[in-house]
Parts: structure tokens; sequence; C-alpha cells
């Protein structure tokens, strides 16, 4: 049980209150979040283990740390981070539930609490099966995928930026982690000239030329994932950051099967492409490596994980179950009033003290305001859990529409790359056509100028027809390149509009998402303001409580209700303020 900054006493058994070595431990973030532990720790926030007390649902807090506080770009990527991933909404992209900052100007992100390890300790520890790896690769890609779609480019993609946790049959989910730099390309604000963000093992060459990184930049990151995984190893090793980005930018890689005879040629030969110099020469995009992956999966026999629709609905239908019927706590202060009542009669019978009965009096006073506050603040909680339901299911719907309209679009795409390789042969084809021709007209003039226009010559006649056949070769070869060229702009045109379309569900998205925070930061306000005023009467309570029990600890025949209340400080676990803790179970 936490206590007041200027306690020094638990009000139950007098035991001495000790410092919390972390002083967020025990406190509650926005009226809502109960911090429980500290999970892990870094440069730039700590990330704490919490309950959304509404409906006792388990998350984590990643809190910026203090340092950092008055630092606007950092403080906008770190916004950034749960902006990012939160409007991404897919069941391979960790879930960001709330994001805001705490009174006193910290910023923090609520994400889902996931228990497992990162990728880099699961290769780094037993090396992962191809078959195993396979499947871990379909769900990096669905997920990359579905943030290209939505405009987030993550920039650095990483085995410790990917998690993995067990499902109820022992197979891997995968989680990406991270969007802490991730660029969206409707907000470039954050990015200066020539900065340089991500780690080097694993930046595309067009990236470390200081270009603007795209879709394509991704792609390659996840190729040295990729190789990672299958093979143990890096596709380049050097002894320095320098050297890391020139053997990026001009070394070929070996091929992953010349470390790992068992890669599928197919999969080999995906990972190559992937780590092409130039970005023209990988994938057309996420999806196409999904749909590689996947007919990869098939010929080697792999596990192919469950389809992102079908994990979304399991967790709505978890969500759901969750929040049906949420447990409203149960306020203990009307239960141990009634224990100072019985404690007052027994000690003094119906003459106590009258400063004892005073005190007594007030604690009554206020107890009814805590539990008309709880039931307000409760409420606006609900309220709050709809809205974010209500969010959460938007985000699915225009993800998965997003999905399907990305992976027409990725068809498109594959198309005109192969409709442009089409044109480039056809207007070879025409050059030498051409030039066939101007080959033999030089043979008709040559001929022209002998005869004169005065003596026949089977020559000339000959180069005529030889001219007339070039000409003919020509023309068809030209017109092959009309059709191939208005092919290619058919393919351009549709998948423009499929762009377009797609476009159109990130407005409207986007739009979504304003609306729901605006009503979010109203329901969020209230809720902040209620969690205020209960934890000073909170406190006011605890101090009167400390001042009611210290005289009558003593009394031996007191005991059996002072263990009474012990027990259910010790069930309760308290109003969370300050930076103490009862050394004892309060």
């Amino acid at each position: 049980m936490r206590y007041p900054n200027e306690a020094t006493y638990c009000f139950v058994d007098g035991s001495d209150l000790v410092h919390l070595k972390d002083p967020r431990i025990g406190s509650t973030i926005a009226g809502r979040y109960l911090i429980e532990d500290v999970i892990g720790e870094g440069g730039m926030a700590t990330v704490y283990r919490a309950t959304q007390k509404l409906i006792e649902r388990p998350c984590a807090i990643k809190i910026m740390n203090s340092a950092f506080a008055r630092e606007a770009v950092v403080r906008e990527r770190f916004r950034r981070e749960a902006k990012s991933a939160q409007k991404l909404a897919h069941p391979n992209i960790i879930e960001i539930f709330d994001q805001g900052e705490t009174e006193d100007g910290t910023a923090y992100i609520v994400m889902e609490l996931l228990v497992g390890s990162s990728l880099a300790d699961v290769v780094a520890k037993d090396g992962l099966p191809v078959k195993r790896a396979v499947g871990i690769m379909i769900q990096i890609a669905r997920g990359i995928a579905r943030a290209h779609d939505l405009d987030v480019i993550h920039r650095d993609l990483k085995p410790e930026n990917i998690f993995l946790y067990k499902r109820e049959d022992g197979s891997d989910t995968v989680k990406l982690l991270d969007f802490g730099i991730a660029l969206s390309k409707q907000d470039s604000r954050l990015t200066g000239a020539g900065e340089i963000f991500g780690t080097p093992q694993y930046m595309a060459p067009e990236r470390i030329q200081a270009g603007e990184p795209g879709p394509a930049a991704d792609l390659y990151s996840l190729g040295v994932v990729f190789y990672e995984l299958v093979t143990g190893t890096l596709p380049f090793d050097a002894p320095d950051i320098a050297t890391f980005f020139n053997k990026h930018l001009k070394e070929t890689p070996r091929s992953p099967r010349s470390h790992n005879a068992l890669i599928p040629v197919q999969l080999d030969a995906l990972i190559l492409r992937l780590l092409a110099k130039d970005p023209k020469g990988r994938p057309v995009d996420a999806h196409r490596v999904h749909q590689d992956l996947l007919d990869i999966a098939k010929d080697a026999d792999a596990e192919i994980p469950p389809v992102p629709e079908s994990e979304a609905d399991a967790e709505r239908t978890i969500r759901t179950m969750r929040t049906s019927a949420p447990k409203l706590a149960v306020d203990r202060w009307g239960r141990r009033t009634q224990l100072f009542q019985q404690m007052l009669a027994r000690a003094y019978g119906e003459r106590p003290p009258p400063d004892q009965a005073r005190v007594l009096n007030e604690i009554r006073e206020l107890v009814p305001r805590i539990i008309a506050l709880r039931a307000t603040s409760t409420e606006g909680q609900q309220v709050l859990a709809t809205l974010e339901e209500k969010g959460r299911e938007a985000r699915q719907r225009f993800g998965f529409a997003v999905d399907a309209l990305g992976m027409d679009a990725s068809r498109a795409k594959d198309e005109v790359r192969v409709v442009e390789a089409h044109v480039v042969a056809v207007k070879e084809r025409t050059a030498q056509a051409s030039t066939r021709f101007q080959a033999t007209h030089k043979e008709i003039v040559i001929w022209e100028g002998r005869s004169a226009f005065q003596e026949p010559y089977a020559d000339l006649a000959k180069a005529y027809r030889t001219a007339a056949m070039a000409v003919d070769a020509w023309l068809k070869a030209k017109e092959e390149e009309r059709k191939a060229i208005s092919m290619r702009e058919a393919n351009e045109r549709a998948v423009s509009d499929l762009e377009f379309q797609i476009q159109a569900l990130r407005t409207a998205l986007g739009t979504h998402e304003k609306e729901v925070e605006v009503e979010r930061a109203t329901c969020e306000k209230k809720i902040i303001d209620l969690a205020k005023q209960i934890d000073q009467l909170d406190s006011q309570v605890l101090s009167l409580a400390s001042r009611f029990c210290e005289p009558l600890r003593s009394r031996p025949e007191l005991a059996a209700l002072f263990q009474e209340l012990e027990a259910d400080v010790a069930g309760a676990g308290g109003p969370n303020r300050g930076p103490l803790v009862a050394s004892s179970a309060t």
C-alpha cells in the first residue's frame, strides 16, 4: 500500500515506511493505469508492467525518461511511435492502447503486454530451423505490408525490434516493435537534411547515401534479417560503421545457401533479390514478398501462420469477453469505517473520547464523496473503453480494406514491371530494325548513284527488295512497341487508380482518428480530474485513519479487529500515491 510523501508509518500496524527505488511503482497514470513493476530500461524510456484498473487488463507502459521531457523533437518522435503503430492495427504489430503525458509533462505510451523473447535472443540462443524461420518471415512481411499500405516506413527493422511469443498451440506469433523512428510520408518534419537513423548492419544503400527512404529500404532490411535467420550470420561483416556502409553500397553478399545447404533455392533467390543494391531490383513491395514466402512455405511443407483476419477476430473476442462485464473496484473505505466504529465501541462503549469521535465523523463524511467520485470515474472509463474499441475496430476495418487493395496494387505493380521489361525489349528490336533499314538504304543510295537512273541494275532491285523487307520488319516492331507502351500505360493507370483508392482510405482513417481523438481527449480529461480529486480525498482519509488508529493500536481487545483491518488493506492494495510503501503486508 502506498502512502503520501509526508507519511512515516503504516496506519494499521505502525510499521515504518520505506522508500521505493522507482517512485512510479504503485502510482496510477491518467487515473486508470496502475504501475506495478519495471520490465526494462533504455536510454530514452523505461517500460513498466501495469494494469488498466477498470477492466483489469495487463499492459505495458513506456514512460520517457525525464531528461528528454523538454526536448521537443524527442518528445514528438516518442509521440509518433504511438501514432504510427496505433493506426496500423495489425496482429503482427504491437498494439498501442493509449498515449499521453503524466502530470509532470513526461510522455508515455500504453501498449499490450507481451511475454516472450526478441527474435535476436531466439536466434542467438537456439538458432532457427528453416521451416520455423519461414513462418516467422511470413508474419514479418504481413506486418510490414500493413505499415507500408498506410504510408509508414519503419526504418529500423532488425531482430531486436521483432518479438516472438507462443500461441496456445506452441507456434510463433510475431510482433513488430519500436516505431520510434518510423517515417510517415504524411509527416516528414522530424527528419532533418542529412540525418541518418537506424542500425548500420541493416541499412539499405539508398539510406546510407542520405536519399529519401522509401518502402524498398525496409525491404532491404528484411533481406538482412531473413539472411540472418536462416544462416545465423549477417550478409556482411565489418569492424566499424564506415566499413558496414561501404559493403552495403558495393559488396555482393554470399548466397545464403553457401552457409546452409538446407535453404530452399527459391528462398535463397528471394533473399538475394531483397538485398539488391538498386531498389528497382528488389520485389515490388512487401505483399510480393509475402506471396513468395507463402509459395516457399507450401513447397517446403512448412506450417503457414493463421491469416491476420482470423487472428484479429480472436483478439477481438478476447477483448469483448474482458470488457463486457468489467469488475468494478470495491471501495473498501466503507468497510474500514465500519471496523473503526466497532473499535470505538469495543474500546470505550457509548462514551468515546471526543477527538476520536470527531475524526471518525470526518472519515464518514469523506468516504461517500470518494465512493461517488469513483462511481463517476468508472462510468467515464467505461465510455473511454467503448471509444477505444470503436477506434480499434475502425482501424482494423480500414486496415483490411487497405490490405485487399494493397494486394491488388502489388499484382498490378508486378505486371507493370513485366510489361516495362517487355517495352524495353521491344524498343531494342525496333531500334535494331531501324538500324537494319538504314543499312539497306545506304545500299540503295550506292546503286542509285551508279545507275544515275539511266541504267537498271539487278543489285539495285535487290537493294529495293531488301529495304522493303527491312521497312516491313521496322513497321512490325514499331507496332509491337506501341502496343507494349499502351499496355504499360493501362497497367500504370490501374496502379494509379488502386493507389488513389488506398490514399482515400488513408485519408478517411486519418479523419476518423482525429474525431475519436477529440472524444477521447474530453473523456480522458474528465477521468484525470476525477482521479486527482479521489487521490486528494484518499490522502485525507488515510491521514485521518492514521490519527484514529494510533491511540487504539496497543489495546489488546482490539487485536482481532486490527487483524481484520490489516487483511482488508493487504487485499485492496490501497490508494496509490507518493513514493512510500509499508514494509509489511500493508
